[in-house]
C-alpha cells in the first residue's frame, strides 16, 4: 500500500523484522498488549518509531470486529462533568491507560433521557468495544439495559441495582467510618454530615458507614443530603445551622460539597475548624488548595482508572475479570 505522495507505507510485517519479534507479537501489541513481554513491548514501541508504521483502524475494525475504542460513559449532566473535579480525574486516568494501548477513549453524556437513548443506540452498535461507566444510579435502566444487550461494561463503584455487574469500588462504608471515627476522637460531639444521593452508591454506603460508626449517637436531624454539587453543599449546612446550631463537625460526602459547607459555616460567623470542623470526602485536589486545607479520604484514583480499563479490555477478550475493591487514605488537613 502507497500514501499519497507515492512513498509505501510500513505494515505490520515491517515493524516486526525490525523489531526482530515475531508478526503475532506485533499484532497483540498493537491489539491491548497482553501477553507481551516488557522487552517485547519495548522493541515494537522503538520500531513503530523508527519505521514511522501507523495503524490502519478501519481494516482492523474489518478483520476483528473491534473498534479499537471504550467509552467512557458519564450518567450525569454536563455540568456536573465540569464543576466535580472526580470525573476528570477519572477521564484523565481511563485516556493514558488506552493511549499507552494505542486505544481511544470516546466521552459520552447521558443525562437526559434523550442523550440516555442516543448513548444507547450508539453502543449498542458496535461504535465502541465496551463501557466505563463512571457515576450510576439504581433508578438508571440505561446500565441494565448494557449489560442485557452484551455489551461488556464496568462501574466505578457498586452498582447498587446488581451488585454482580463488574465494578471496581472503594470500601465506602469502611472509610466513613474512619473520618467519622476521627471527628469523634478529635473529641466532637455533634457531628453532622451532608450526605449525596441516595440511589448512588457513595451516597448510600458512606452514609450508612456514618450512622453505624455513629451508633447510638446517631441523629437524623443532623443528616442533609446534597447532590454533589458546590451550591447543594452550602445549602444543606444552612439548614443544619438552622436546625441544629450547636454542631461542632460536618462530614460532607464530597470534597467539593464540603466547599459549600464551609462557605456557608463562614456567613454564619462560625470558624473553621476552632467552631466547625469540616471534613470531606474524594481528595480531588481541591481539598489540597483550600484555606484551610481539607481533611479528606483520598481515593487511589489512577489506580480506579487503570483497573476499570484492564478489566474491560479482559471482558472483551473473553476473559472475565472478578470486581475489585481498592483501599482509601484518611488525610488530614487544617479544617479538622
Amino acid at each position: 500500500m502507497t500514501s499519497p505522495d507515492g512513498a509505501r507505507r510500513p505494515t505490520i510485517r515491517d515493524v516486526s523484522r525490525v523489531a526482530g519479534v515475531s508478526h503475532g507479537t506485533v499484532s497483540r501489541y498493537l491489539n491491548g498488549g497482553h501477553w507481551v513481554s516488557p522487552e517485547a513491548r519495548e522493541a515494537v514501541e522503538a520500531a513503530i518509531t523508527s519505521t514511522g508504521y501507523t495503524a490502519n483502524h478501519a481494516a482492523r475494525s474489518l478483520a476483528t470486529g473491534r473498534s479499537g475504542s471504550l467509552a467512557f460513559l458519564l450518567t450525569e449532566s454536563q455540568q456536573l462533568l465540569f464543576s466535580d473535579p472526580t470525573f476528570a480525574l477519572l477521564l484523565r486516568g481511563a485516556t493514558e491507560s488506552l493511549a499507552e494501548r494505542s486505544m481511544t477513549l470516546v466521552l459520552l453524556i447521558a443525562g437526559t433521557e434523550g442523550e440516555r437513548a442516543n448513548v444507547e443506540r450508539y453502543v449498542r452498535a458496535g461504535h465502541v468495544d465496551g463501557v466505563l461507566l463512571v457515576s450510576s444510579h439504581e433508578s438508571d435502566a440505561l446500565l441494565a439495559s448494557l449489560v442485557e444487550a452484551g455489551v461488556p461494561t464496568v462501574c466505578s463503584g457498586l452498582p447498587l441495582g446488581d451488585p454482580d455487574i463488574p465494578h471496581v469500588a472503594i470500601d465506602e462504608q469502611g472509610a466513613a467510618r474512619e473520618m467519622t471515627r476521627y471527628l469523634r476522637d478529635a473529641g466532637r460531639r455533634r457531628i453532622a454530615l451532608i450526605t449525596g444521593p441516595h440511589d448512588t452508591p457513595g451516597g448510600r454506603l458512606r452514609f450508612e458507614g456514618f450512622r453505624a460508626e455513629m451508633g447510638e449517637r446517631y441523629d437524623p436531624a443532623l443528616v442533609e443530603q446534597g447532590s454533589y454539587e458546590r451550591g447543594s453543599g452550602d445549602a444543606a449546612m444552612t439548614r443544619l445551622l438552622e436546625r441544629a446550631p450547636d454542631l461542632d463537625a460536618v462530614f460532607a460526602a464530597s470534597d467539593v460539597m464540603a466547599v459549600g459547607a464551609i462557605e456557608a459555616l463562614r456567613r454564619a460567623g462560625r470558624r473553621v475548624p476552632e467552631d466547625v470542623a469540616v471534613a470531606g470526602f474524594d481528595d480531588s485536589g481541591l481539598a489540597e488548595t483550600m484555606r484551610p486545607g481539607l481533611t479528606t479520604v483520598r481515593q487511589p484514583w489512577s489506580e480506579i482508572s487503570a483497573t476499570m480499563v484492564d478489566m474491560v479490555l479482559d471482558i472483551v477478550a473473553g476473559r472475565p475479570r472478578d470486581s475489585v475493591v481498592l483501599p482509601t487514605t484518611l488525610v488530614v488537613r487544617e479544617s479538622a
